[in-house]
């Protein structure tokens, strides 16, 4: 019989592919497997205990370790069992909360009421009141989904493939409409000011053809239908062994481009078809989007940064929400000049190539080519060390 530490070992292991949570690994305490960093709805930095309930599961998608015909050690957590393991670490201080997904074993229902069960236990024996993000199993009833979600304090469904088609392929027992319906169903629950959390999800990039522009189009039609408040991507890695995949890595540059342009859709008021326009399929590697966007409309520039709005501001390489404001602030007092610029968070070697301050060109050359050159610092071909800062 598996004792509850080996359990844990498996079942924490066979949750980090899942990265629909803001969440890496910690150091802080390496004997307990699944322990990870996260944050909070209000950017607070949690610990959290990220999980499966189980690992057996009945769907064969070709991009999961844990898929039925993959020779992976199993294990399944009882509700009880998982309930006073989460209970034990929150009461030493080694988490605030709990990471919650699973396997699909015997159907959605049941998987879901299992890990309802655990909520529920949590909640109300053991009146837990840390972080609980939950992750919905597709295909599991309205009511179950309700239930979760009233209990969790964030939830989150992963479509995992860009397309209807690539999901046919390589997740054959899985849908998108069975994905998308608890998106629908938990944006009806926060019109109706129940206690439901906003959604996010998880996309595997380059295990399927789909471009960055078909990426960014569907992530952009989620935020816009107010489906989701996150996606989060993950670059493809072949460590599963499916013939039906390619058999070489995304490059995680383009999964840290895709999370750049995901910043512009959110915050920043881009387009999908901005960042990405017909012209072309995919992001270019070299500078991050916000520096090729500017660079392909040059004409747009240089931006007087004494009369420029909010939103003008927002479109400047080096210029982000808070130094856009404190641009804002700062000169109603005064006009500004590239001097005072610096000093208010912008990154001025970036952003002076495409502003002007009192009339005056704070660049050296407005040409692409000048700007190209004074900005590369790394040629194309360069892959980021996996644990390594990625800069832009």
């Amino acid at each position: 019989m598996q004792t509850l530490l080996k359990k844990l070992a498996i079942l924490a292991d066979a949750a980090k592919y899942d990265v629909a949570c803001s969440a890496s690994a910690s150091a802080r305490n390496p004997a307990m497997p699944g322990v990870c960093h996260a944050f909070s709805a209000d950017g607070r930095c949690i610990s959290l205990l990220k999980v499966l309930l189980s690992n057996h599961c009945l769907y064969e998608c070709a991009y999961c370790s844990n898929r039925a015909s993959s020779n992976t050690p199993r294990a399944r957590f009882s509700p009880e069992e998982l309930a006073w393991l989460t209970v034990a670490f929150y009461r030493r201080n080694y988490i605030s909360g709990l990471f919650l997904s699973s396997g699909v074993f015997k159907s959605p229902d049941h998987t879901m009421e299992q890990m309802i069960q655990v909520l529920h236990l949590l909640r109300h024996r053991y009146h837990f009141r840390g972080f609980i993000h939950l992750k919905l199993i597709p295909g599991a009833s309205e009511e179950l989904i309700e239930q979760a979600s009233l209990l969790a304090d964030r939830v989150s469904s992963n479509l995992e493939l860009p397309s209807s088609r690539s999901l046919s392929q390589l997740a054959p027992q899985k849908s998108r409409e069975a994905v998308l319906a608890p998106m629908q169903q938990i944006k009806s629950m926060r019109e109706a000011h129940k206690q439901a959390g906003a959604m996010s999800t998880q996309l595997i990039v380059g295990a399927s053809p789909e471009s960055d522009r078909d990426i960014l189009t569907l992530s952009e039609r989620l935020y816009d239908r107010g489906l989701l408040k996150r996606v989060y991507y993950s670059a493809y890695q072949p460590v599963f062994g499916a013939a039906s995949l390619p058999a070489t890595p995304a490059p995680l540059l383009r999964e840290h481009r895709l999370y750049q342009a995901d910043w512009l859709l959110r915050f920043y008021g881009f387009s999908a078809s901005e960042i990405v326009p017909p012209a072309r399929t995919q992001l270019d590697t070299r500078f991050d989007p916000k520096v090729v966007w500017a660079l392909e409309n040059l004409e747009q520039f240089p931006l007087e940064i004494n009369r420029a709005d909010y939103w003008q501001l927002l479109r400047v390489p080096g210029i982000g929400v808070r130094s856009a404001r404190a641009i804002i602030q700062a000169r109603r007092t005064g006009a500004l000049s590239g001097e005072n610029i610096s000093r208010l968070g912008v990154a001025y070697k970036r952003a002076r190539h495409f502003l002007s301050a009192r009339g005056r060109y704070l660049g050296d050359r407005l040409e692409p080519g000048a700007i190209r050159r004074a900005l590369a610092i790394r040629p194309l071909y360069y892959q980021p060390s996996l644990f390594g800062a990625v800069a832009s």
